[in-house]
């Protein structure tokens, strides 16, 4: 099973096109999921839409609550695979809980910058904005800003995360959150 995370607020569903697409891309079938989401309050909500390979399963809304990213712990990984949006998030969750004291992890996988444990990333490199071309997942955010030319793909090594004017975290919930205060660990 599967499951799309949409920004509603406003009764608006934002990027749209680009959850279609993913489904599309995922289980090979056209959903339009307009026809299923329908945000019960003006509020800024999260919408948790589950599906499978046939069709959608539940749709759910979550009052959402900005988290604050400040301190990241790198955690390497060589074998992870969330190259779909499985609804079962073991593996990801398991690397997170190896945080410690940090908000939230940055995963390596052979070498090279992959994603947050909830988020895309990307780092101001020789003034580009740069996001890896190994992500875990293949975000719908992470999909516009690449198309839009607001980003581009890269491989990023650890020397270039250090390196890095700034740091910009997205997802379909943070859009776009440039980082100008923030710490690693190891």
């Amino acid at each position: 099973m599967y499951f799309e995370t949409i920004k509603c607020e406003d009764f608006e569903v934002y990027n749209l096109d680009y959850h279609n697409k993913r489904v599309a891309r995922t289980i090979g079938k056209n959903l339009n999921l307009q026809e299923y989401i329908n945000p019960p309050t003006n509020e800024l909500l999260r919408c948790k839409l589950v599906y499978d390979d046939n069709e959608i399963l539940n749709v759910e809304y979550f009052t959402y609550k900005k988290r604050e990213f400040k301190n990241f712990k790198i955690i390497f990984d060589d074998n992870i695979d969330y190259s779909k949006k499985y609804l079962n998030r073991d593996t990801l969750d398991k690397l997170y809980e190896k945080r410690e004291d940090c908000d939230d992890i940055i995963i390596i996988k052979d070498e090279i910058i992959t994603d947050t444990s909830i988020a895309n990333i990307a780092i101001l490199y020789d003034d580009i904005w740069i996001t890896s071309k190994k992500c875990l997942l293949e975000g719908t955010t992470r999909a516009r800003l690449i198309e839009d030319k607001k980003i581009i793909e890269k491989d990023i090594s650890l020397n270039m995360l250090y390196k890095a004017k700034k740091i910009a975290i997205f997802n379909a919930m943070l859009d776009f959150i440039e980082l100008n205060d923030y710490s690693f660990k190891l």
